[in-house]
């Protein structure tokens, strides 16, 4: 097992080999931005004129976040389907919504062109050269959104507001969530030391643990997910993100550390670590499953971080959850030696799509 070396993440040199990790994520807020001014034309003109869809259905990379934002509050049954092609049932009466992105996506793409065949309303979220543009083509009533990059979050965040825009959802300040996203790129930036960084000061605990997120919330419980995606591919370690049901028997059923044991004799196995993401919401069942976890935390010695983000919009505390465990992961990479002296040796979860990767 590769040992983590907290000395690493004030190193220079080891953080040059994973820059091109970090400026991807340090450049999250610019990606929103330039999405929403890509399809600001088409934003503009998107109104309701008197039609009401009879169902949404959300096909492609991240329609569970689409589904997780506009559930409580849409006022037409809201579907995530995982694909191939579309439920049985929909129709024209119905709107597919996809998002794609430059990496193709088989189930995005099935999705699509099964819409067009059956005259269903389309909106795609896609490149204008992708496989599922080409397929929205065919479409007498899609919308194209002009995605420019292969960010999911900056592609959701338009869906969304266009959605908005077809009284189907909740106004997404899209400014304020890119703002989010800048505030944490400064906090969390490598130019921080240990003593100041969030994200370095959550990698130590990741150092001599194995992950168990959990988020409370929805949207946070959809932000773990995507923050032990990152954390596997940072540390080739298993990570677990689940509710409080799944993970209470986990912590339950840890072993007390033995305190006389001699690390150098017999070194100690990774044992858990709780991480727990917290939006802010003000929920009597979250609050207990919460004080749940950390109470059998304790007894069992596993040691608790909290990430907290209570300010801003749901969207906007969700992508900050995110971002933040996504700096953690890299950080953890560094520490961990994972990463080559030049960027070109690295492997990481920025270099993949983001479907697979956060």
């Amino acid at each position: 097992m590769t040992p983590f070396d907290d000395s690493r993440l004030d190193d220079t040199a080891a953080l040059a080999a994973a820059d091109h990790l970090l400026r991807r994520l340090a450049g999250a807020g610019a990606r929103i931005r330039a999405e929403i001014d890509a399809s600001a034309d088409v934003l503009a003109v998107l109104g309701t004129d008197g039609f009401r869809p009879r169902a949404i259905v959300a096909a492609g990379r991240d329609a569970r976040l689409v589904r997780a934002v506009l559930e409580p509050v849409c006022p037409v049954p809201f579907v995530a389907w995982p694909g191939p092609g579309l439920p049985g049932w929909a129709g024209p009466l119905d709107l597919v919504v996809v998002l794609d992105g430059a990496t193709a996506d088989p189930s995005a793409v099935s999705a699509a062109s099964e819409a067009a065949r059956r005259g269903c309303g389309l909106m795609v979220a896609s490149p204008d050269d992708s496989p599922v543009a080409q397929a929205a083509a065919g479409s007498r009533h899609a919308i194209r959104l002009p995605s420019q990059s292969d960010d999911q979050l900056a592609a959701a965040v338009v869906v969304l507001q266009a959605l908005h825009r077809l009284e189907l959802g909740p106004a997404v300040e899209t400014n304020a969530v890119a703002s989010t996203l800048d505030e944490v790129a400064v906090e969390c930036s490598p130019n921080r030391d240990v003593a100041s960084n969030p994200a370095k000061d959550m990698s130590l605990m990741l150092g001599d643990t194995l992950p168990l997120v959990w988020g409370g919330s929805v949207l946070a419980a959809r932000a773990a997910r995507r923050v032990v995606e990152a954390l596997r591919l940072a540390s080739g370690r298993p990570a677990l993100a689940a509710d409080a049901d799944h993970l209470l028997p986990v912590l339950a059923n840890q072993p007390q550390r033995d305190l006389f044991a001699d690390p150098f004799d017999e070194p100690e196995a990774l044992r858990p670590g709780l991480v727990i993401l917290d939006d802010g919401v003000e929920d009597a069942p979250v609050a207990m499953a919460r004080r749940q976890l950390e109470a059998t935390a304790e007894r069992h010695d596993v040691r608790i971080h909290v990430v907290t983000q209570a300010n801003g919009t749901d969207v906007a505390r969700y992508a900050a959850l995110m971002q933040s465990g996504r700096y953690a992961a890299v950080y953890l990479g560094v520490a961990l030696g994972r990463y080559g002296t030049t960027p070109q040796e690295s492997a990481g979860p920025g270099d993949l799509t983001e479907d697979a990767a956060w």
